[in-house]
């Protein structure tokens, strides 16, 4: 029953991917990898600050919670998606996240944790030594996974562009073919426009305007073609 389950094996077992790689545009690949590797640089802001609070630094405790705050909403983002993400959309980051990798419990784990030691750094518990060292043993680990996370964004953020230039050459390969066939049949009917003389005249200016036509398919082809890098 998922309902007698830990909310990220839940997650795990009811999650179906509603989007694929194919659909999602490089710009959203570029999102996502920004994220992903702010969140790095989020988690070594919290430990930073929440120590330095300690230390007598007016702002830092205030500085750790707003660097908490983001690095939780972001990383609901990346996993449950939100308008403008897809959330888990792929085997390999599902695996990252949910299987025997963990990276969803680990970094939900890591932020129950922040909570705890940034309370007790509020409130001046005798448990603030304890706490913070142990956030301290978490930030290496922490961000070892988010390093990993952000590689996988990466890594298929490739292959999805490797796809998208082949899908591309492929469609451009088509055109190409069926202006060929439309240049064959524009010469034939050109041949056949003049063999009908002056009842034919009508039907080669249009046999010849279709040849002007696959001509500048061509060159849109040609430009296409030598815009995307292979």
């Amino acid at each position: 029953m998922l309902a007698d389950l830990k909310p990220h094996q839940a997650t795990q077992q009811s999650h179906q991917f509603k989007t694929t790689s194919s659909a999602v545009s490089a710009e959203t690949f570029g999102a996502l990898i920004n994220l992903a590797g702010r969140q790095r640089m989020l988690s070594q802001r919290i430990v930073l600050n929440a120590v330095l609070s300690t230390m007598g630094h007016e702002t830092a405790l205030e500085t750790a919670r707003e660097a908490l705050a983001l690095f939780k909403v972001s990383h609901a983002a990346l996993v449950h998606g939100n308008s403008e993400l897809p959330g888990v959309f792929f085997e390999e980051l599902r695996l990252v996240y949910f299987g025997e990798i963990e990276g969803d419990r680990k970094i939900v784990d890591f932020t129950n944790l922040v909570e705890k030691a940034l309370s007790a750094c509020e409130s001046g518990f005798r448990t603030v030594p304890e706490l913070l060292n142990e956030l301290g043993m978490q930030a290496t680990p922490i961000v070892a996974l988010l390093n990993r996370i952000t590689i996988v964004y990466e890594d298929e953020s490739k292959k999805h562009a490797k796809v998208q230039r082949k899908q591309h050459h492929e469609l451009m390969s088509s055109i190409q073919n069926i202006a060929k066939q439309a240049r064959i049949v524009s010469v034939n009917a050109q041949i056949v426009a003049a063999r009908a003389g002056e009842v034919g005249r009508e039907f080669a200016v249009v046999a010849g305007e279709l040849t002007n036509i696959t001509a500048k398919i061509d060159e849109l082809v040609r430009v296409a073609v030598g815009n995307v890098t292979v």
